[in-house]
């Protein structure tokens, strides 16, 4: 009678393991989607690491040093961002001629794109009023 009693007690405490192994599994899938979405947000980079990441790999692709951003948005596709590069270095330093570039980036920050907007003299004040 003692086995039978065993027996029982065990499938009890068998049963209430299962049963808390399953609650346990379903508090954990939630856990798993919020660590989900914070992992995705994590990965997502803050504007400053954008202008960092845009500037490096103009640099790379272009061989031209980005001297400085000059616009900067986040839009539906991506990020958008206006780069000045000094093109050819001339004396005096105001003479130097620079490019303006329109840097289109996607969402992680990865370069899609770039054209040069405009070139124009260092020194020079800006003739389309921009």
């Amino acid at each position: 009678m003692s086995n039978t009693k065993n027996t029982s007690d065990s499938q009890s405490s068998q049963k209430a393991q299962e049963s808390q192994e399953a609650d346990n599994s379903q508090d954990s899938q939630e856990p798993q989607k919020d660590t989900d979405r914070r992992t995705a947000a994590k990965h997502r980079p803050s504007p400053m690491e954008v202008l960092r990441g845009a500037r490096a790999q103009l640099a790379e692709l272009t061989g031209l040093t980005p001297e400085s951003v000059s616009s900067f948005e986040q839009t539906e596709d991506g990020w958008s961002l206006e780069v000045e590069v000094l093109e050819l270095a001339r004396v005096p330093d105001t003479m130097s001629l620079m490019a303006s570039y329109q840097v289109e980036l996607d969402p992680e920050g990865q370069l899609t794109g770039y054209r040069r907007a405009r070139r124009y003299e260092r020194g020079r004040a800006d003739a389309r009023g921009r």
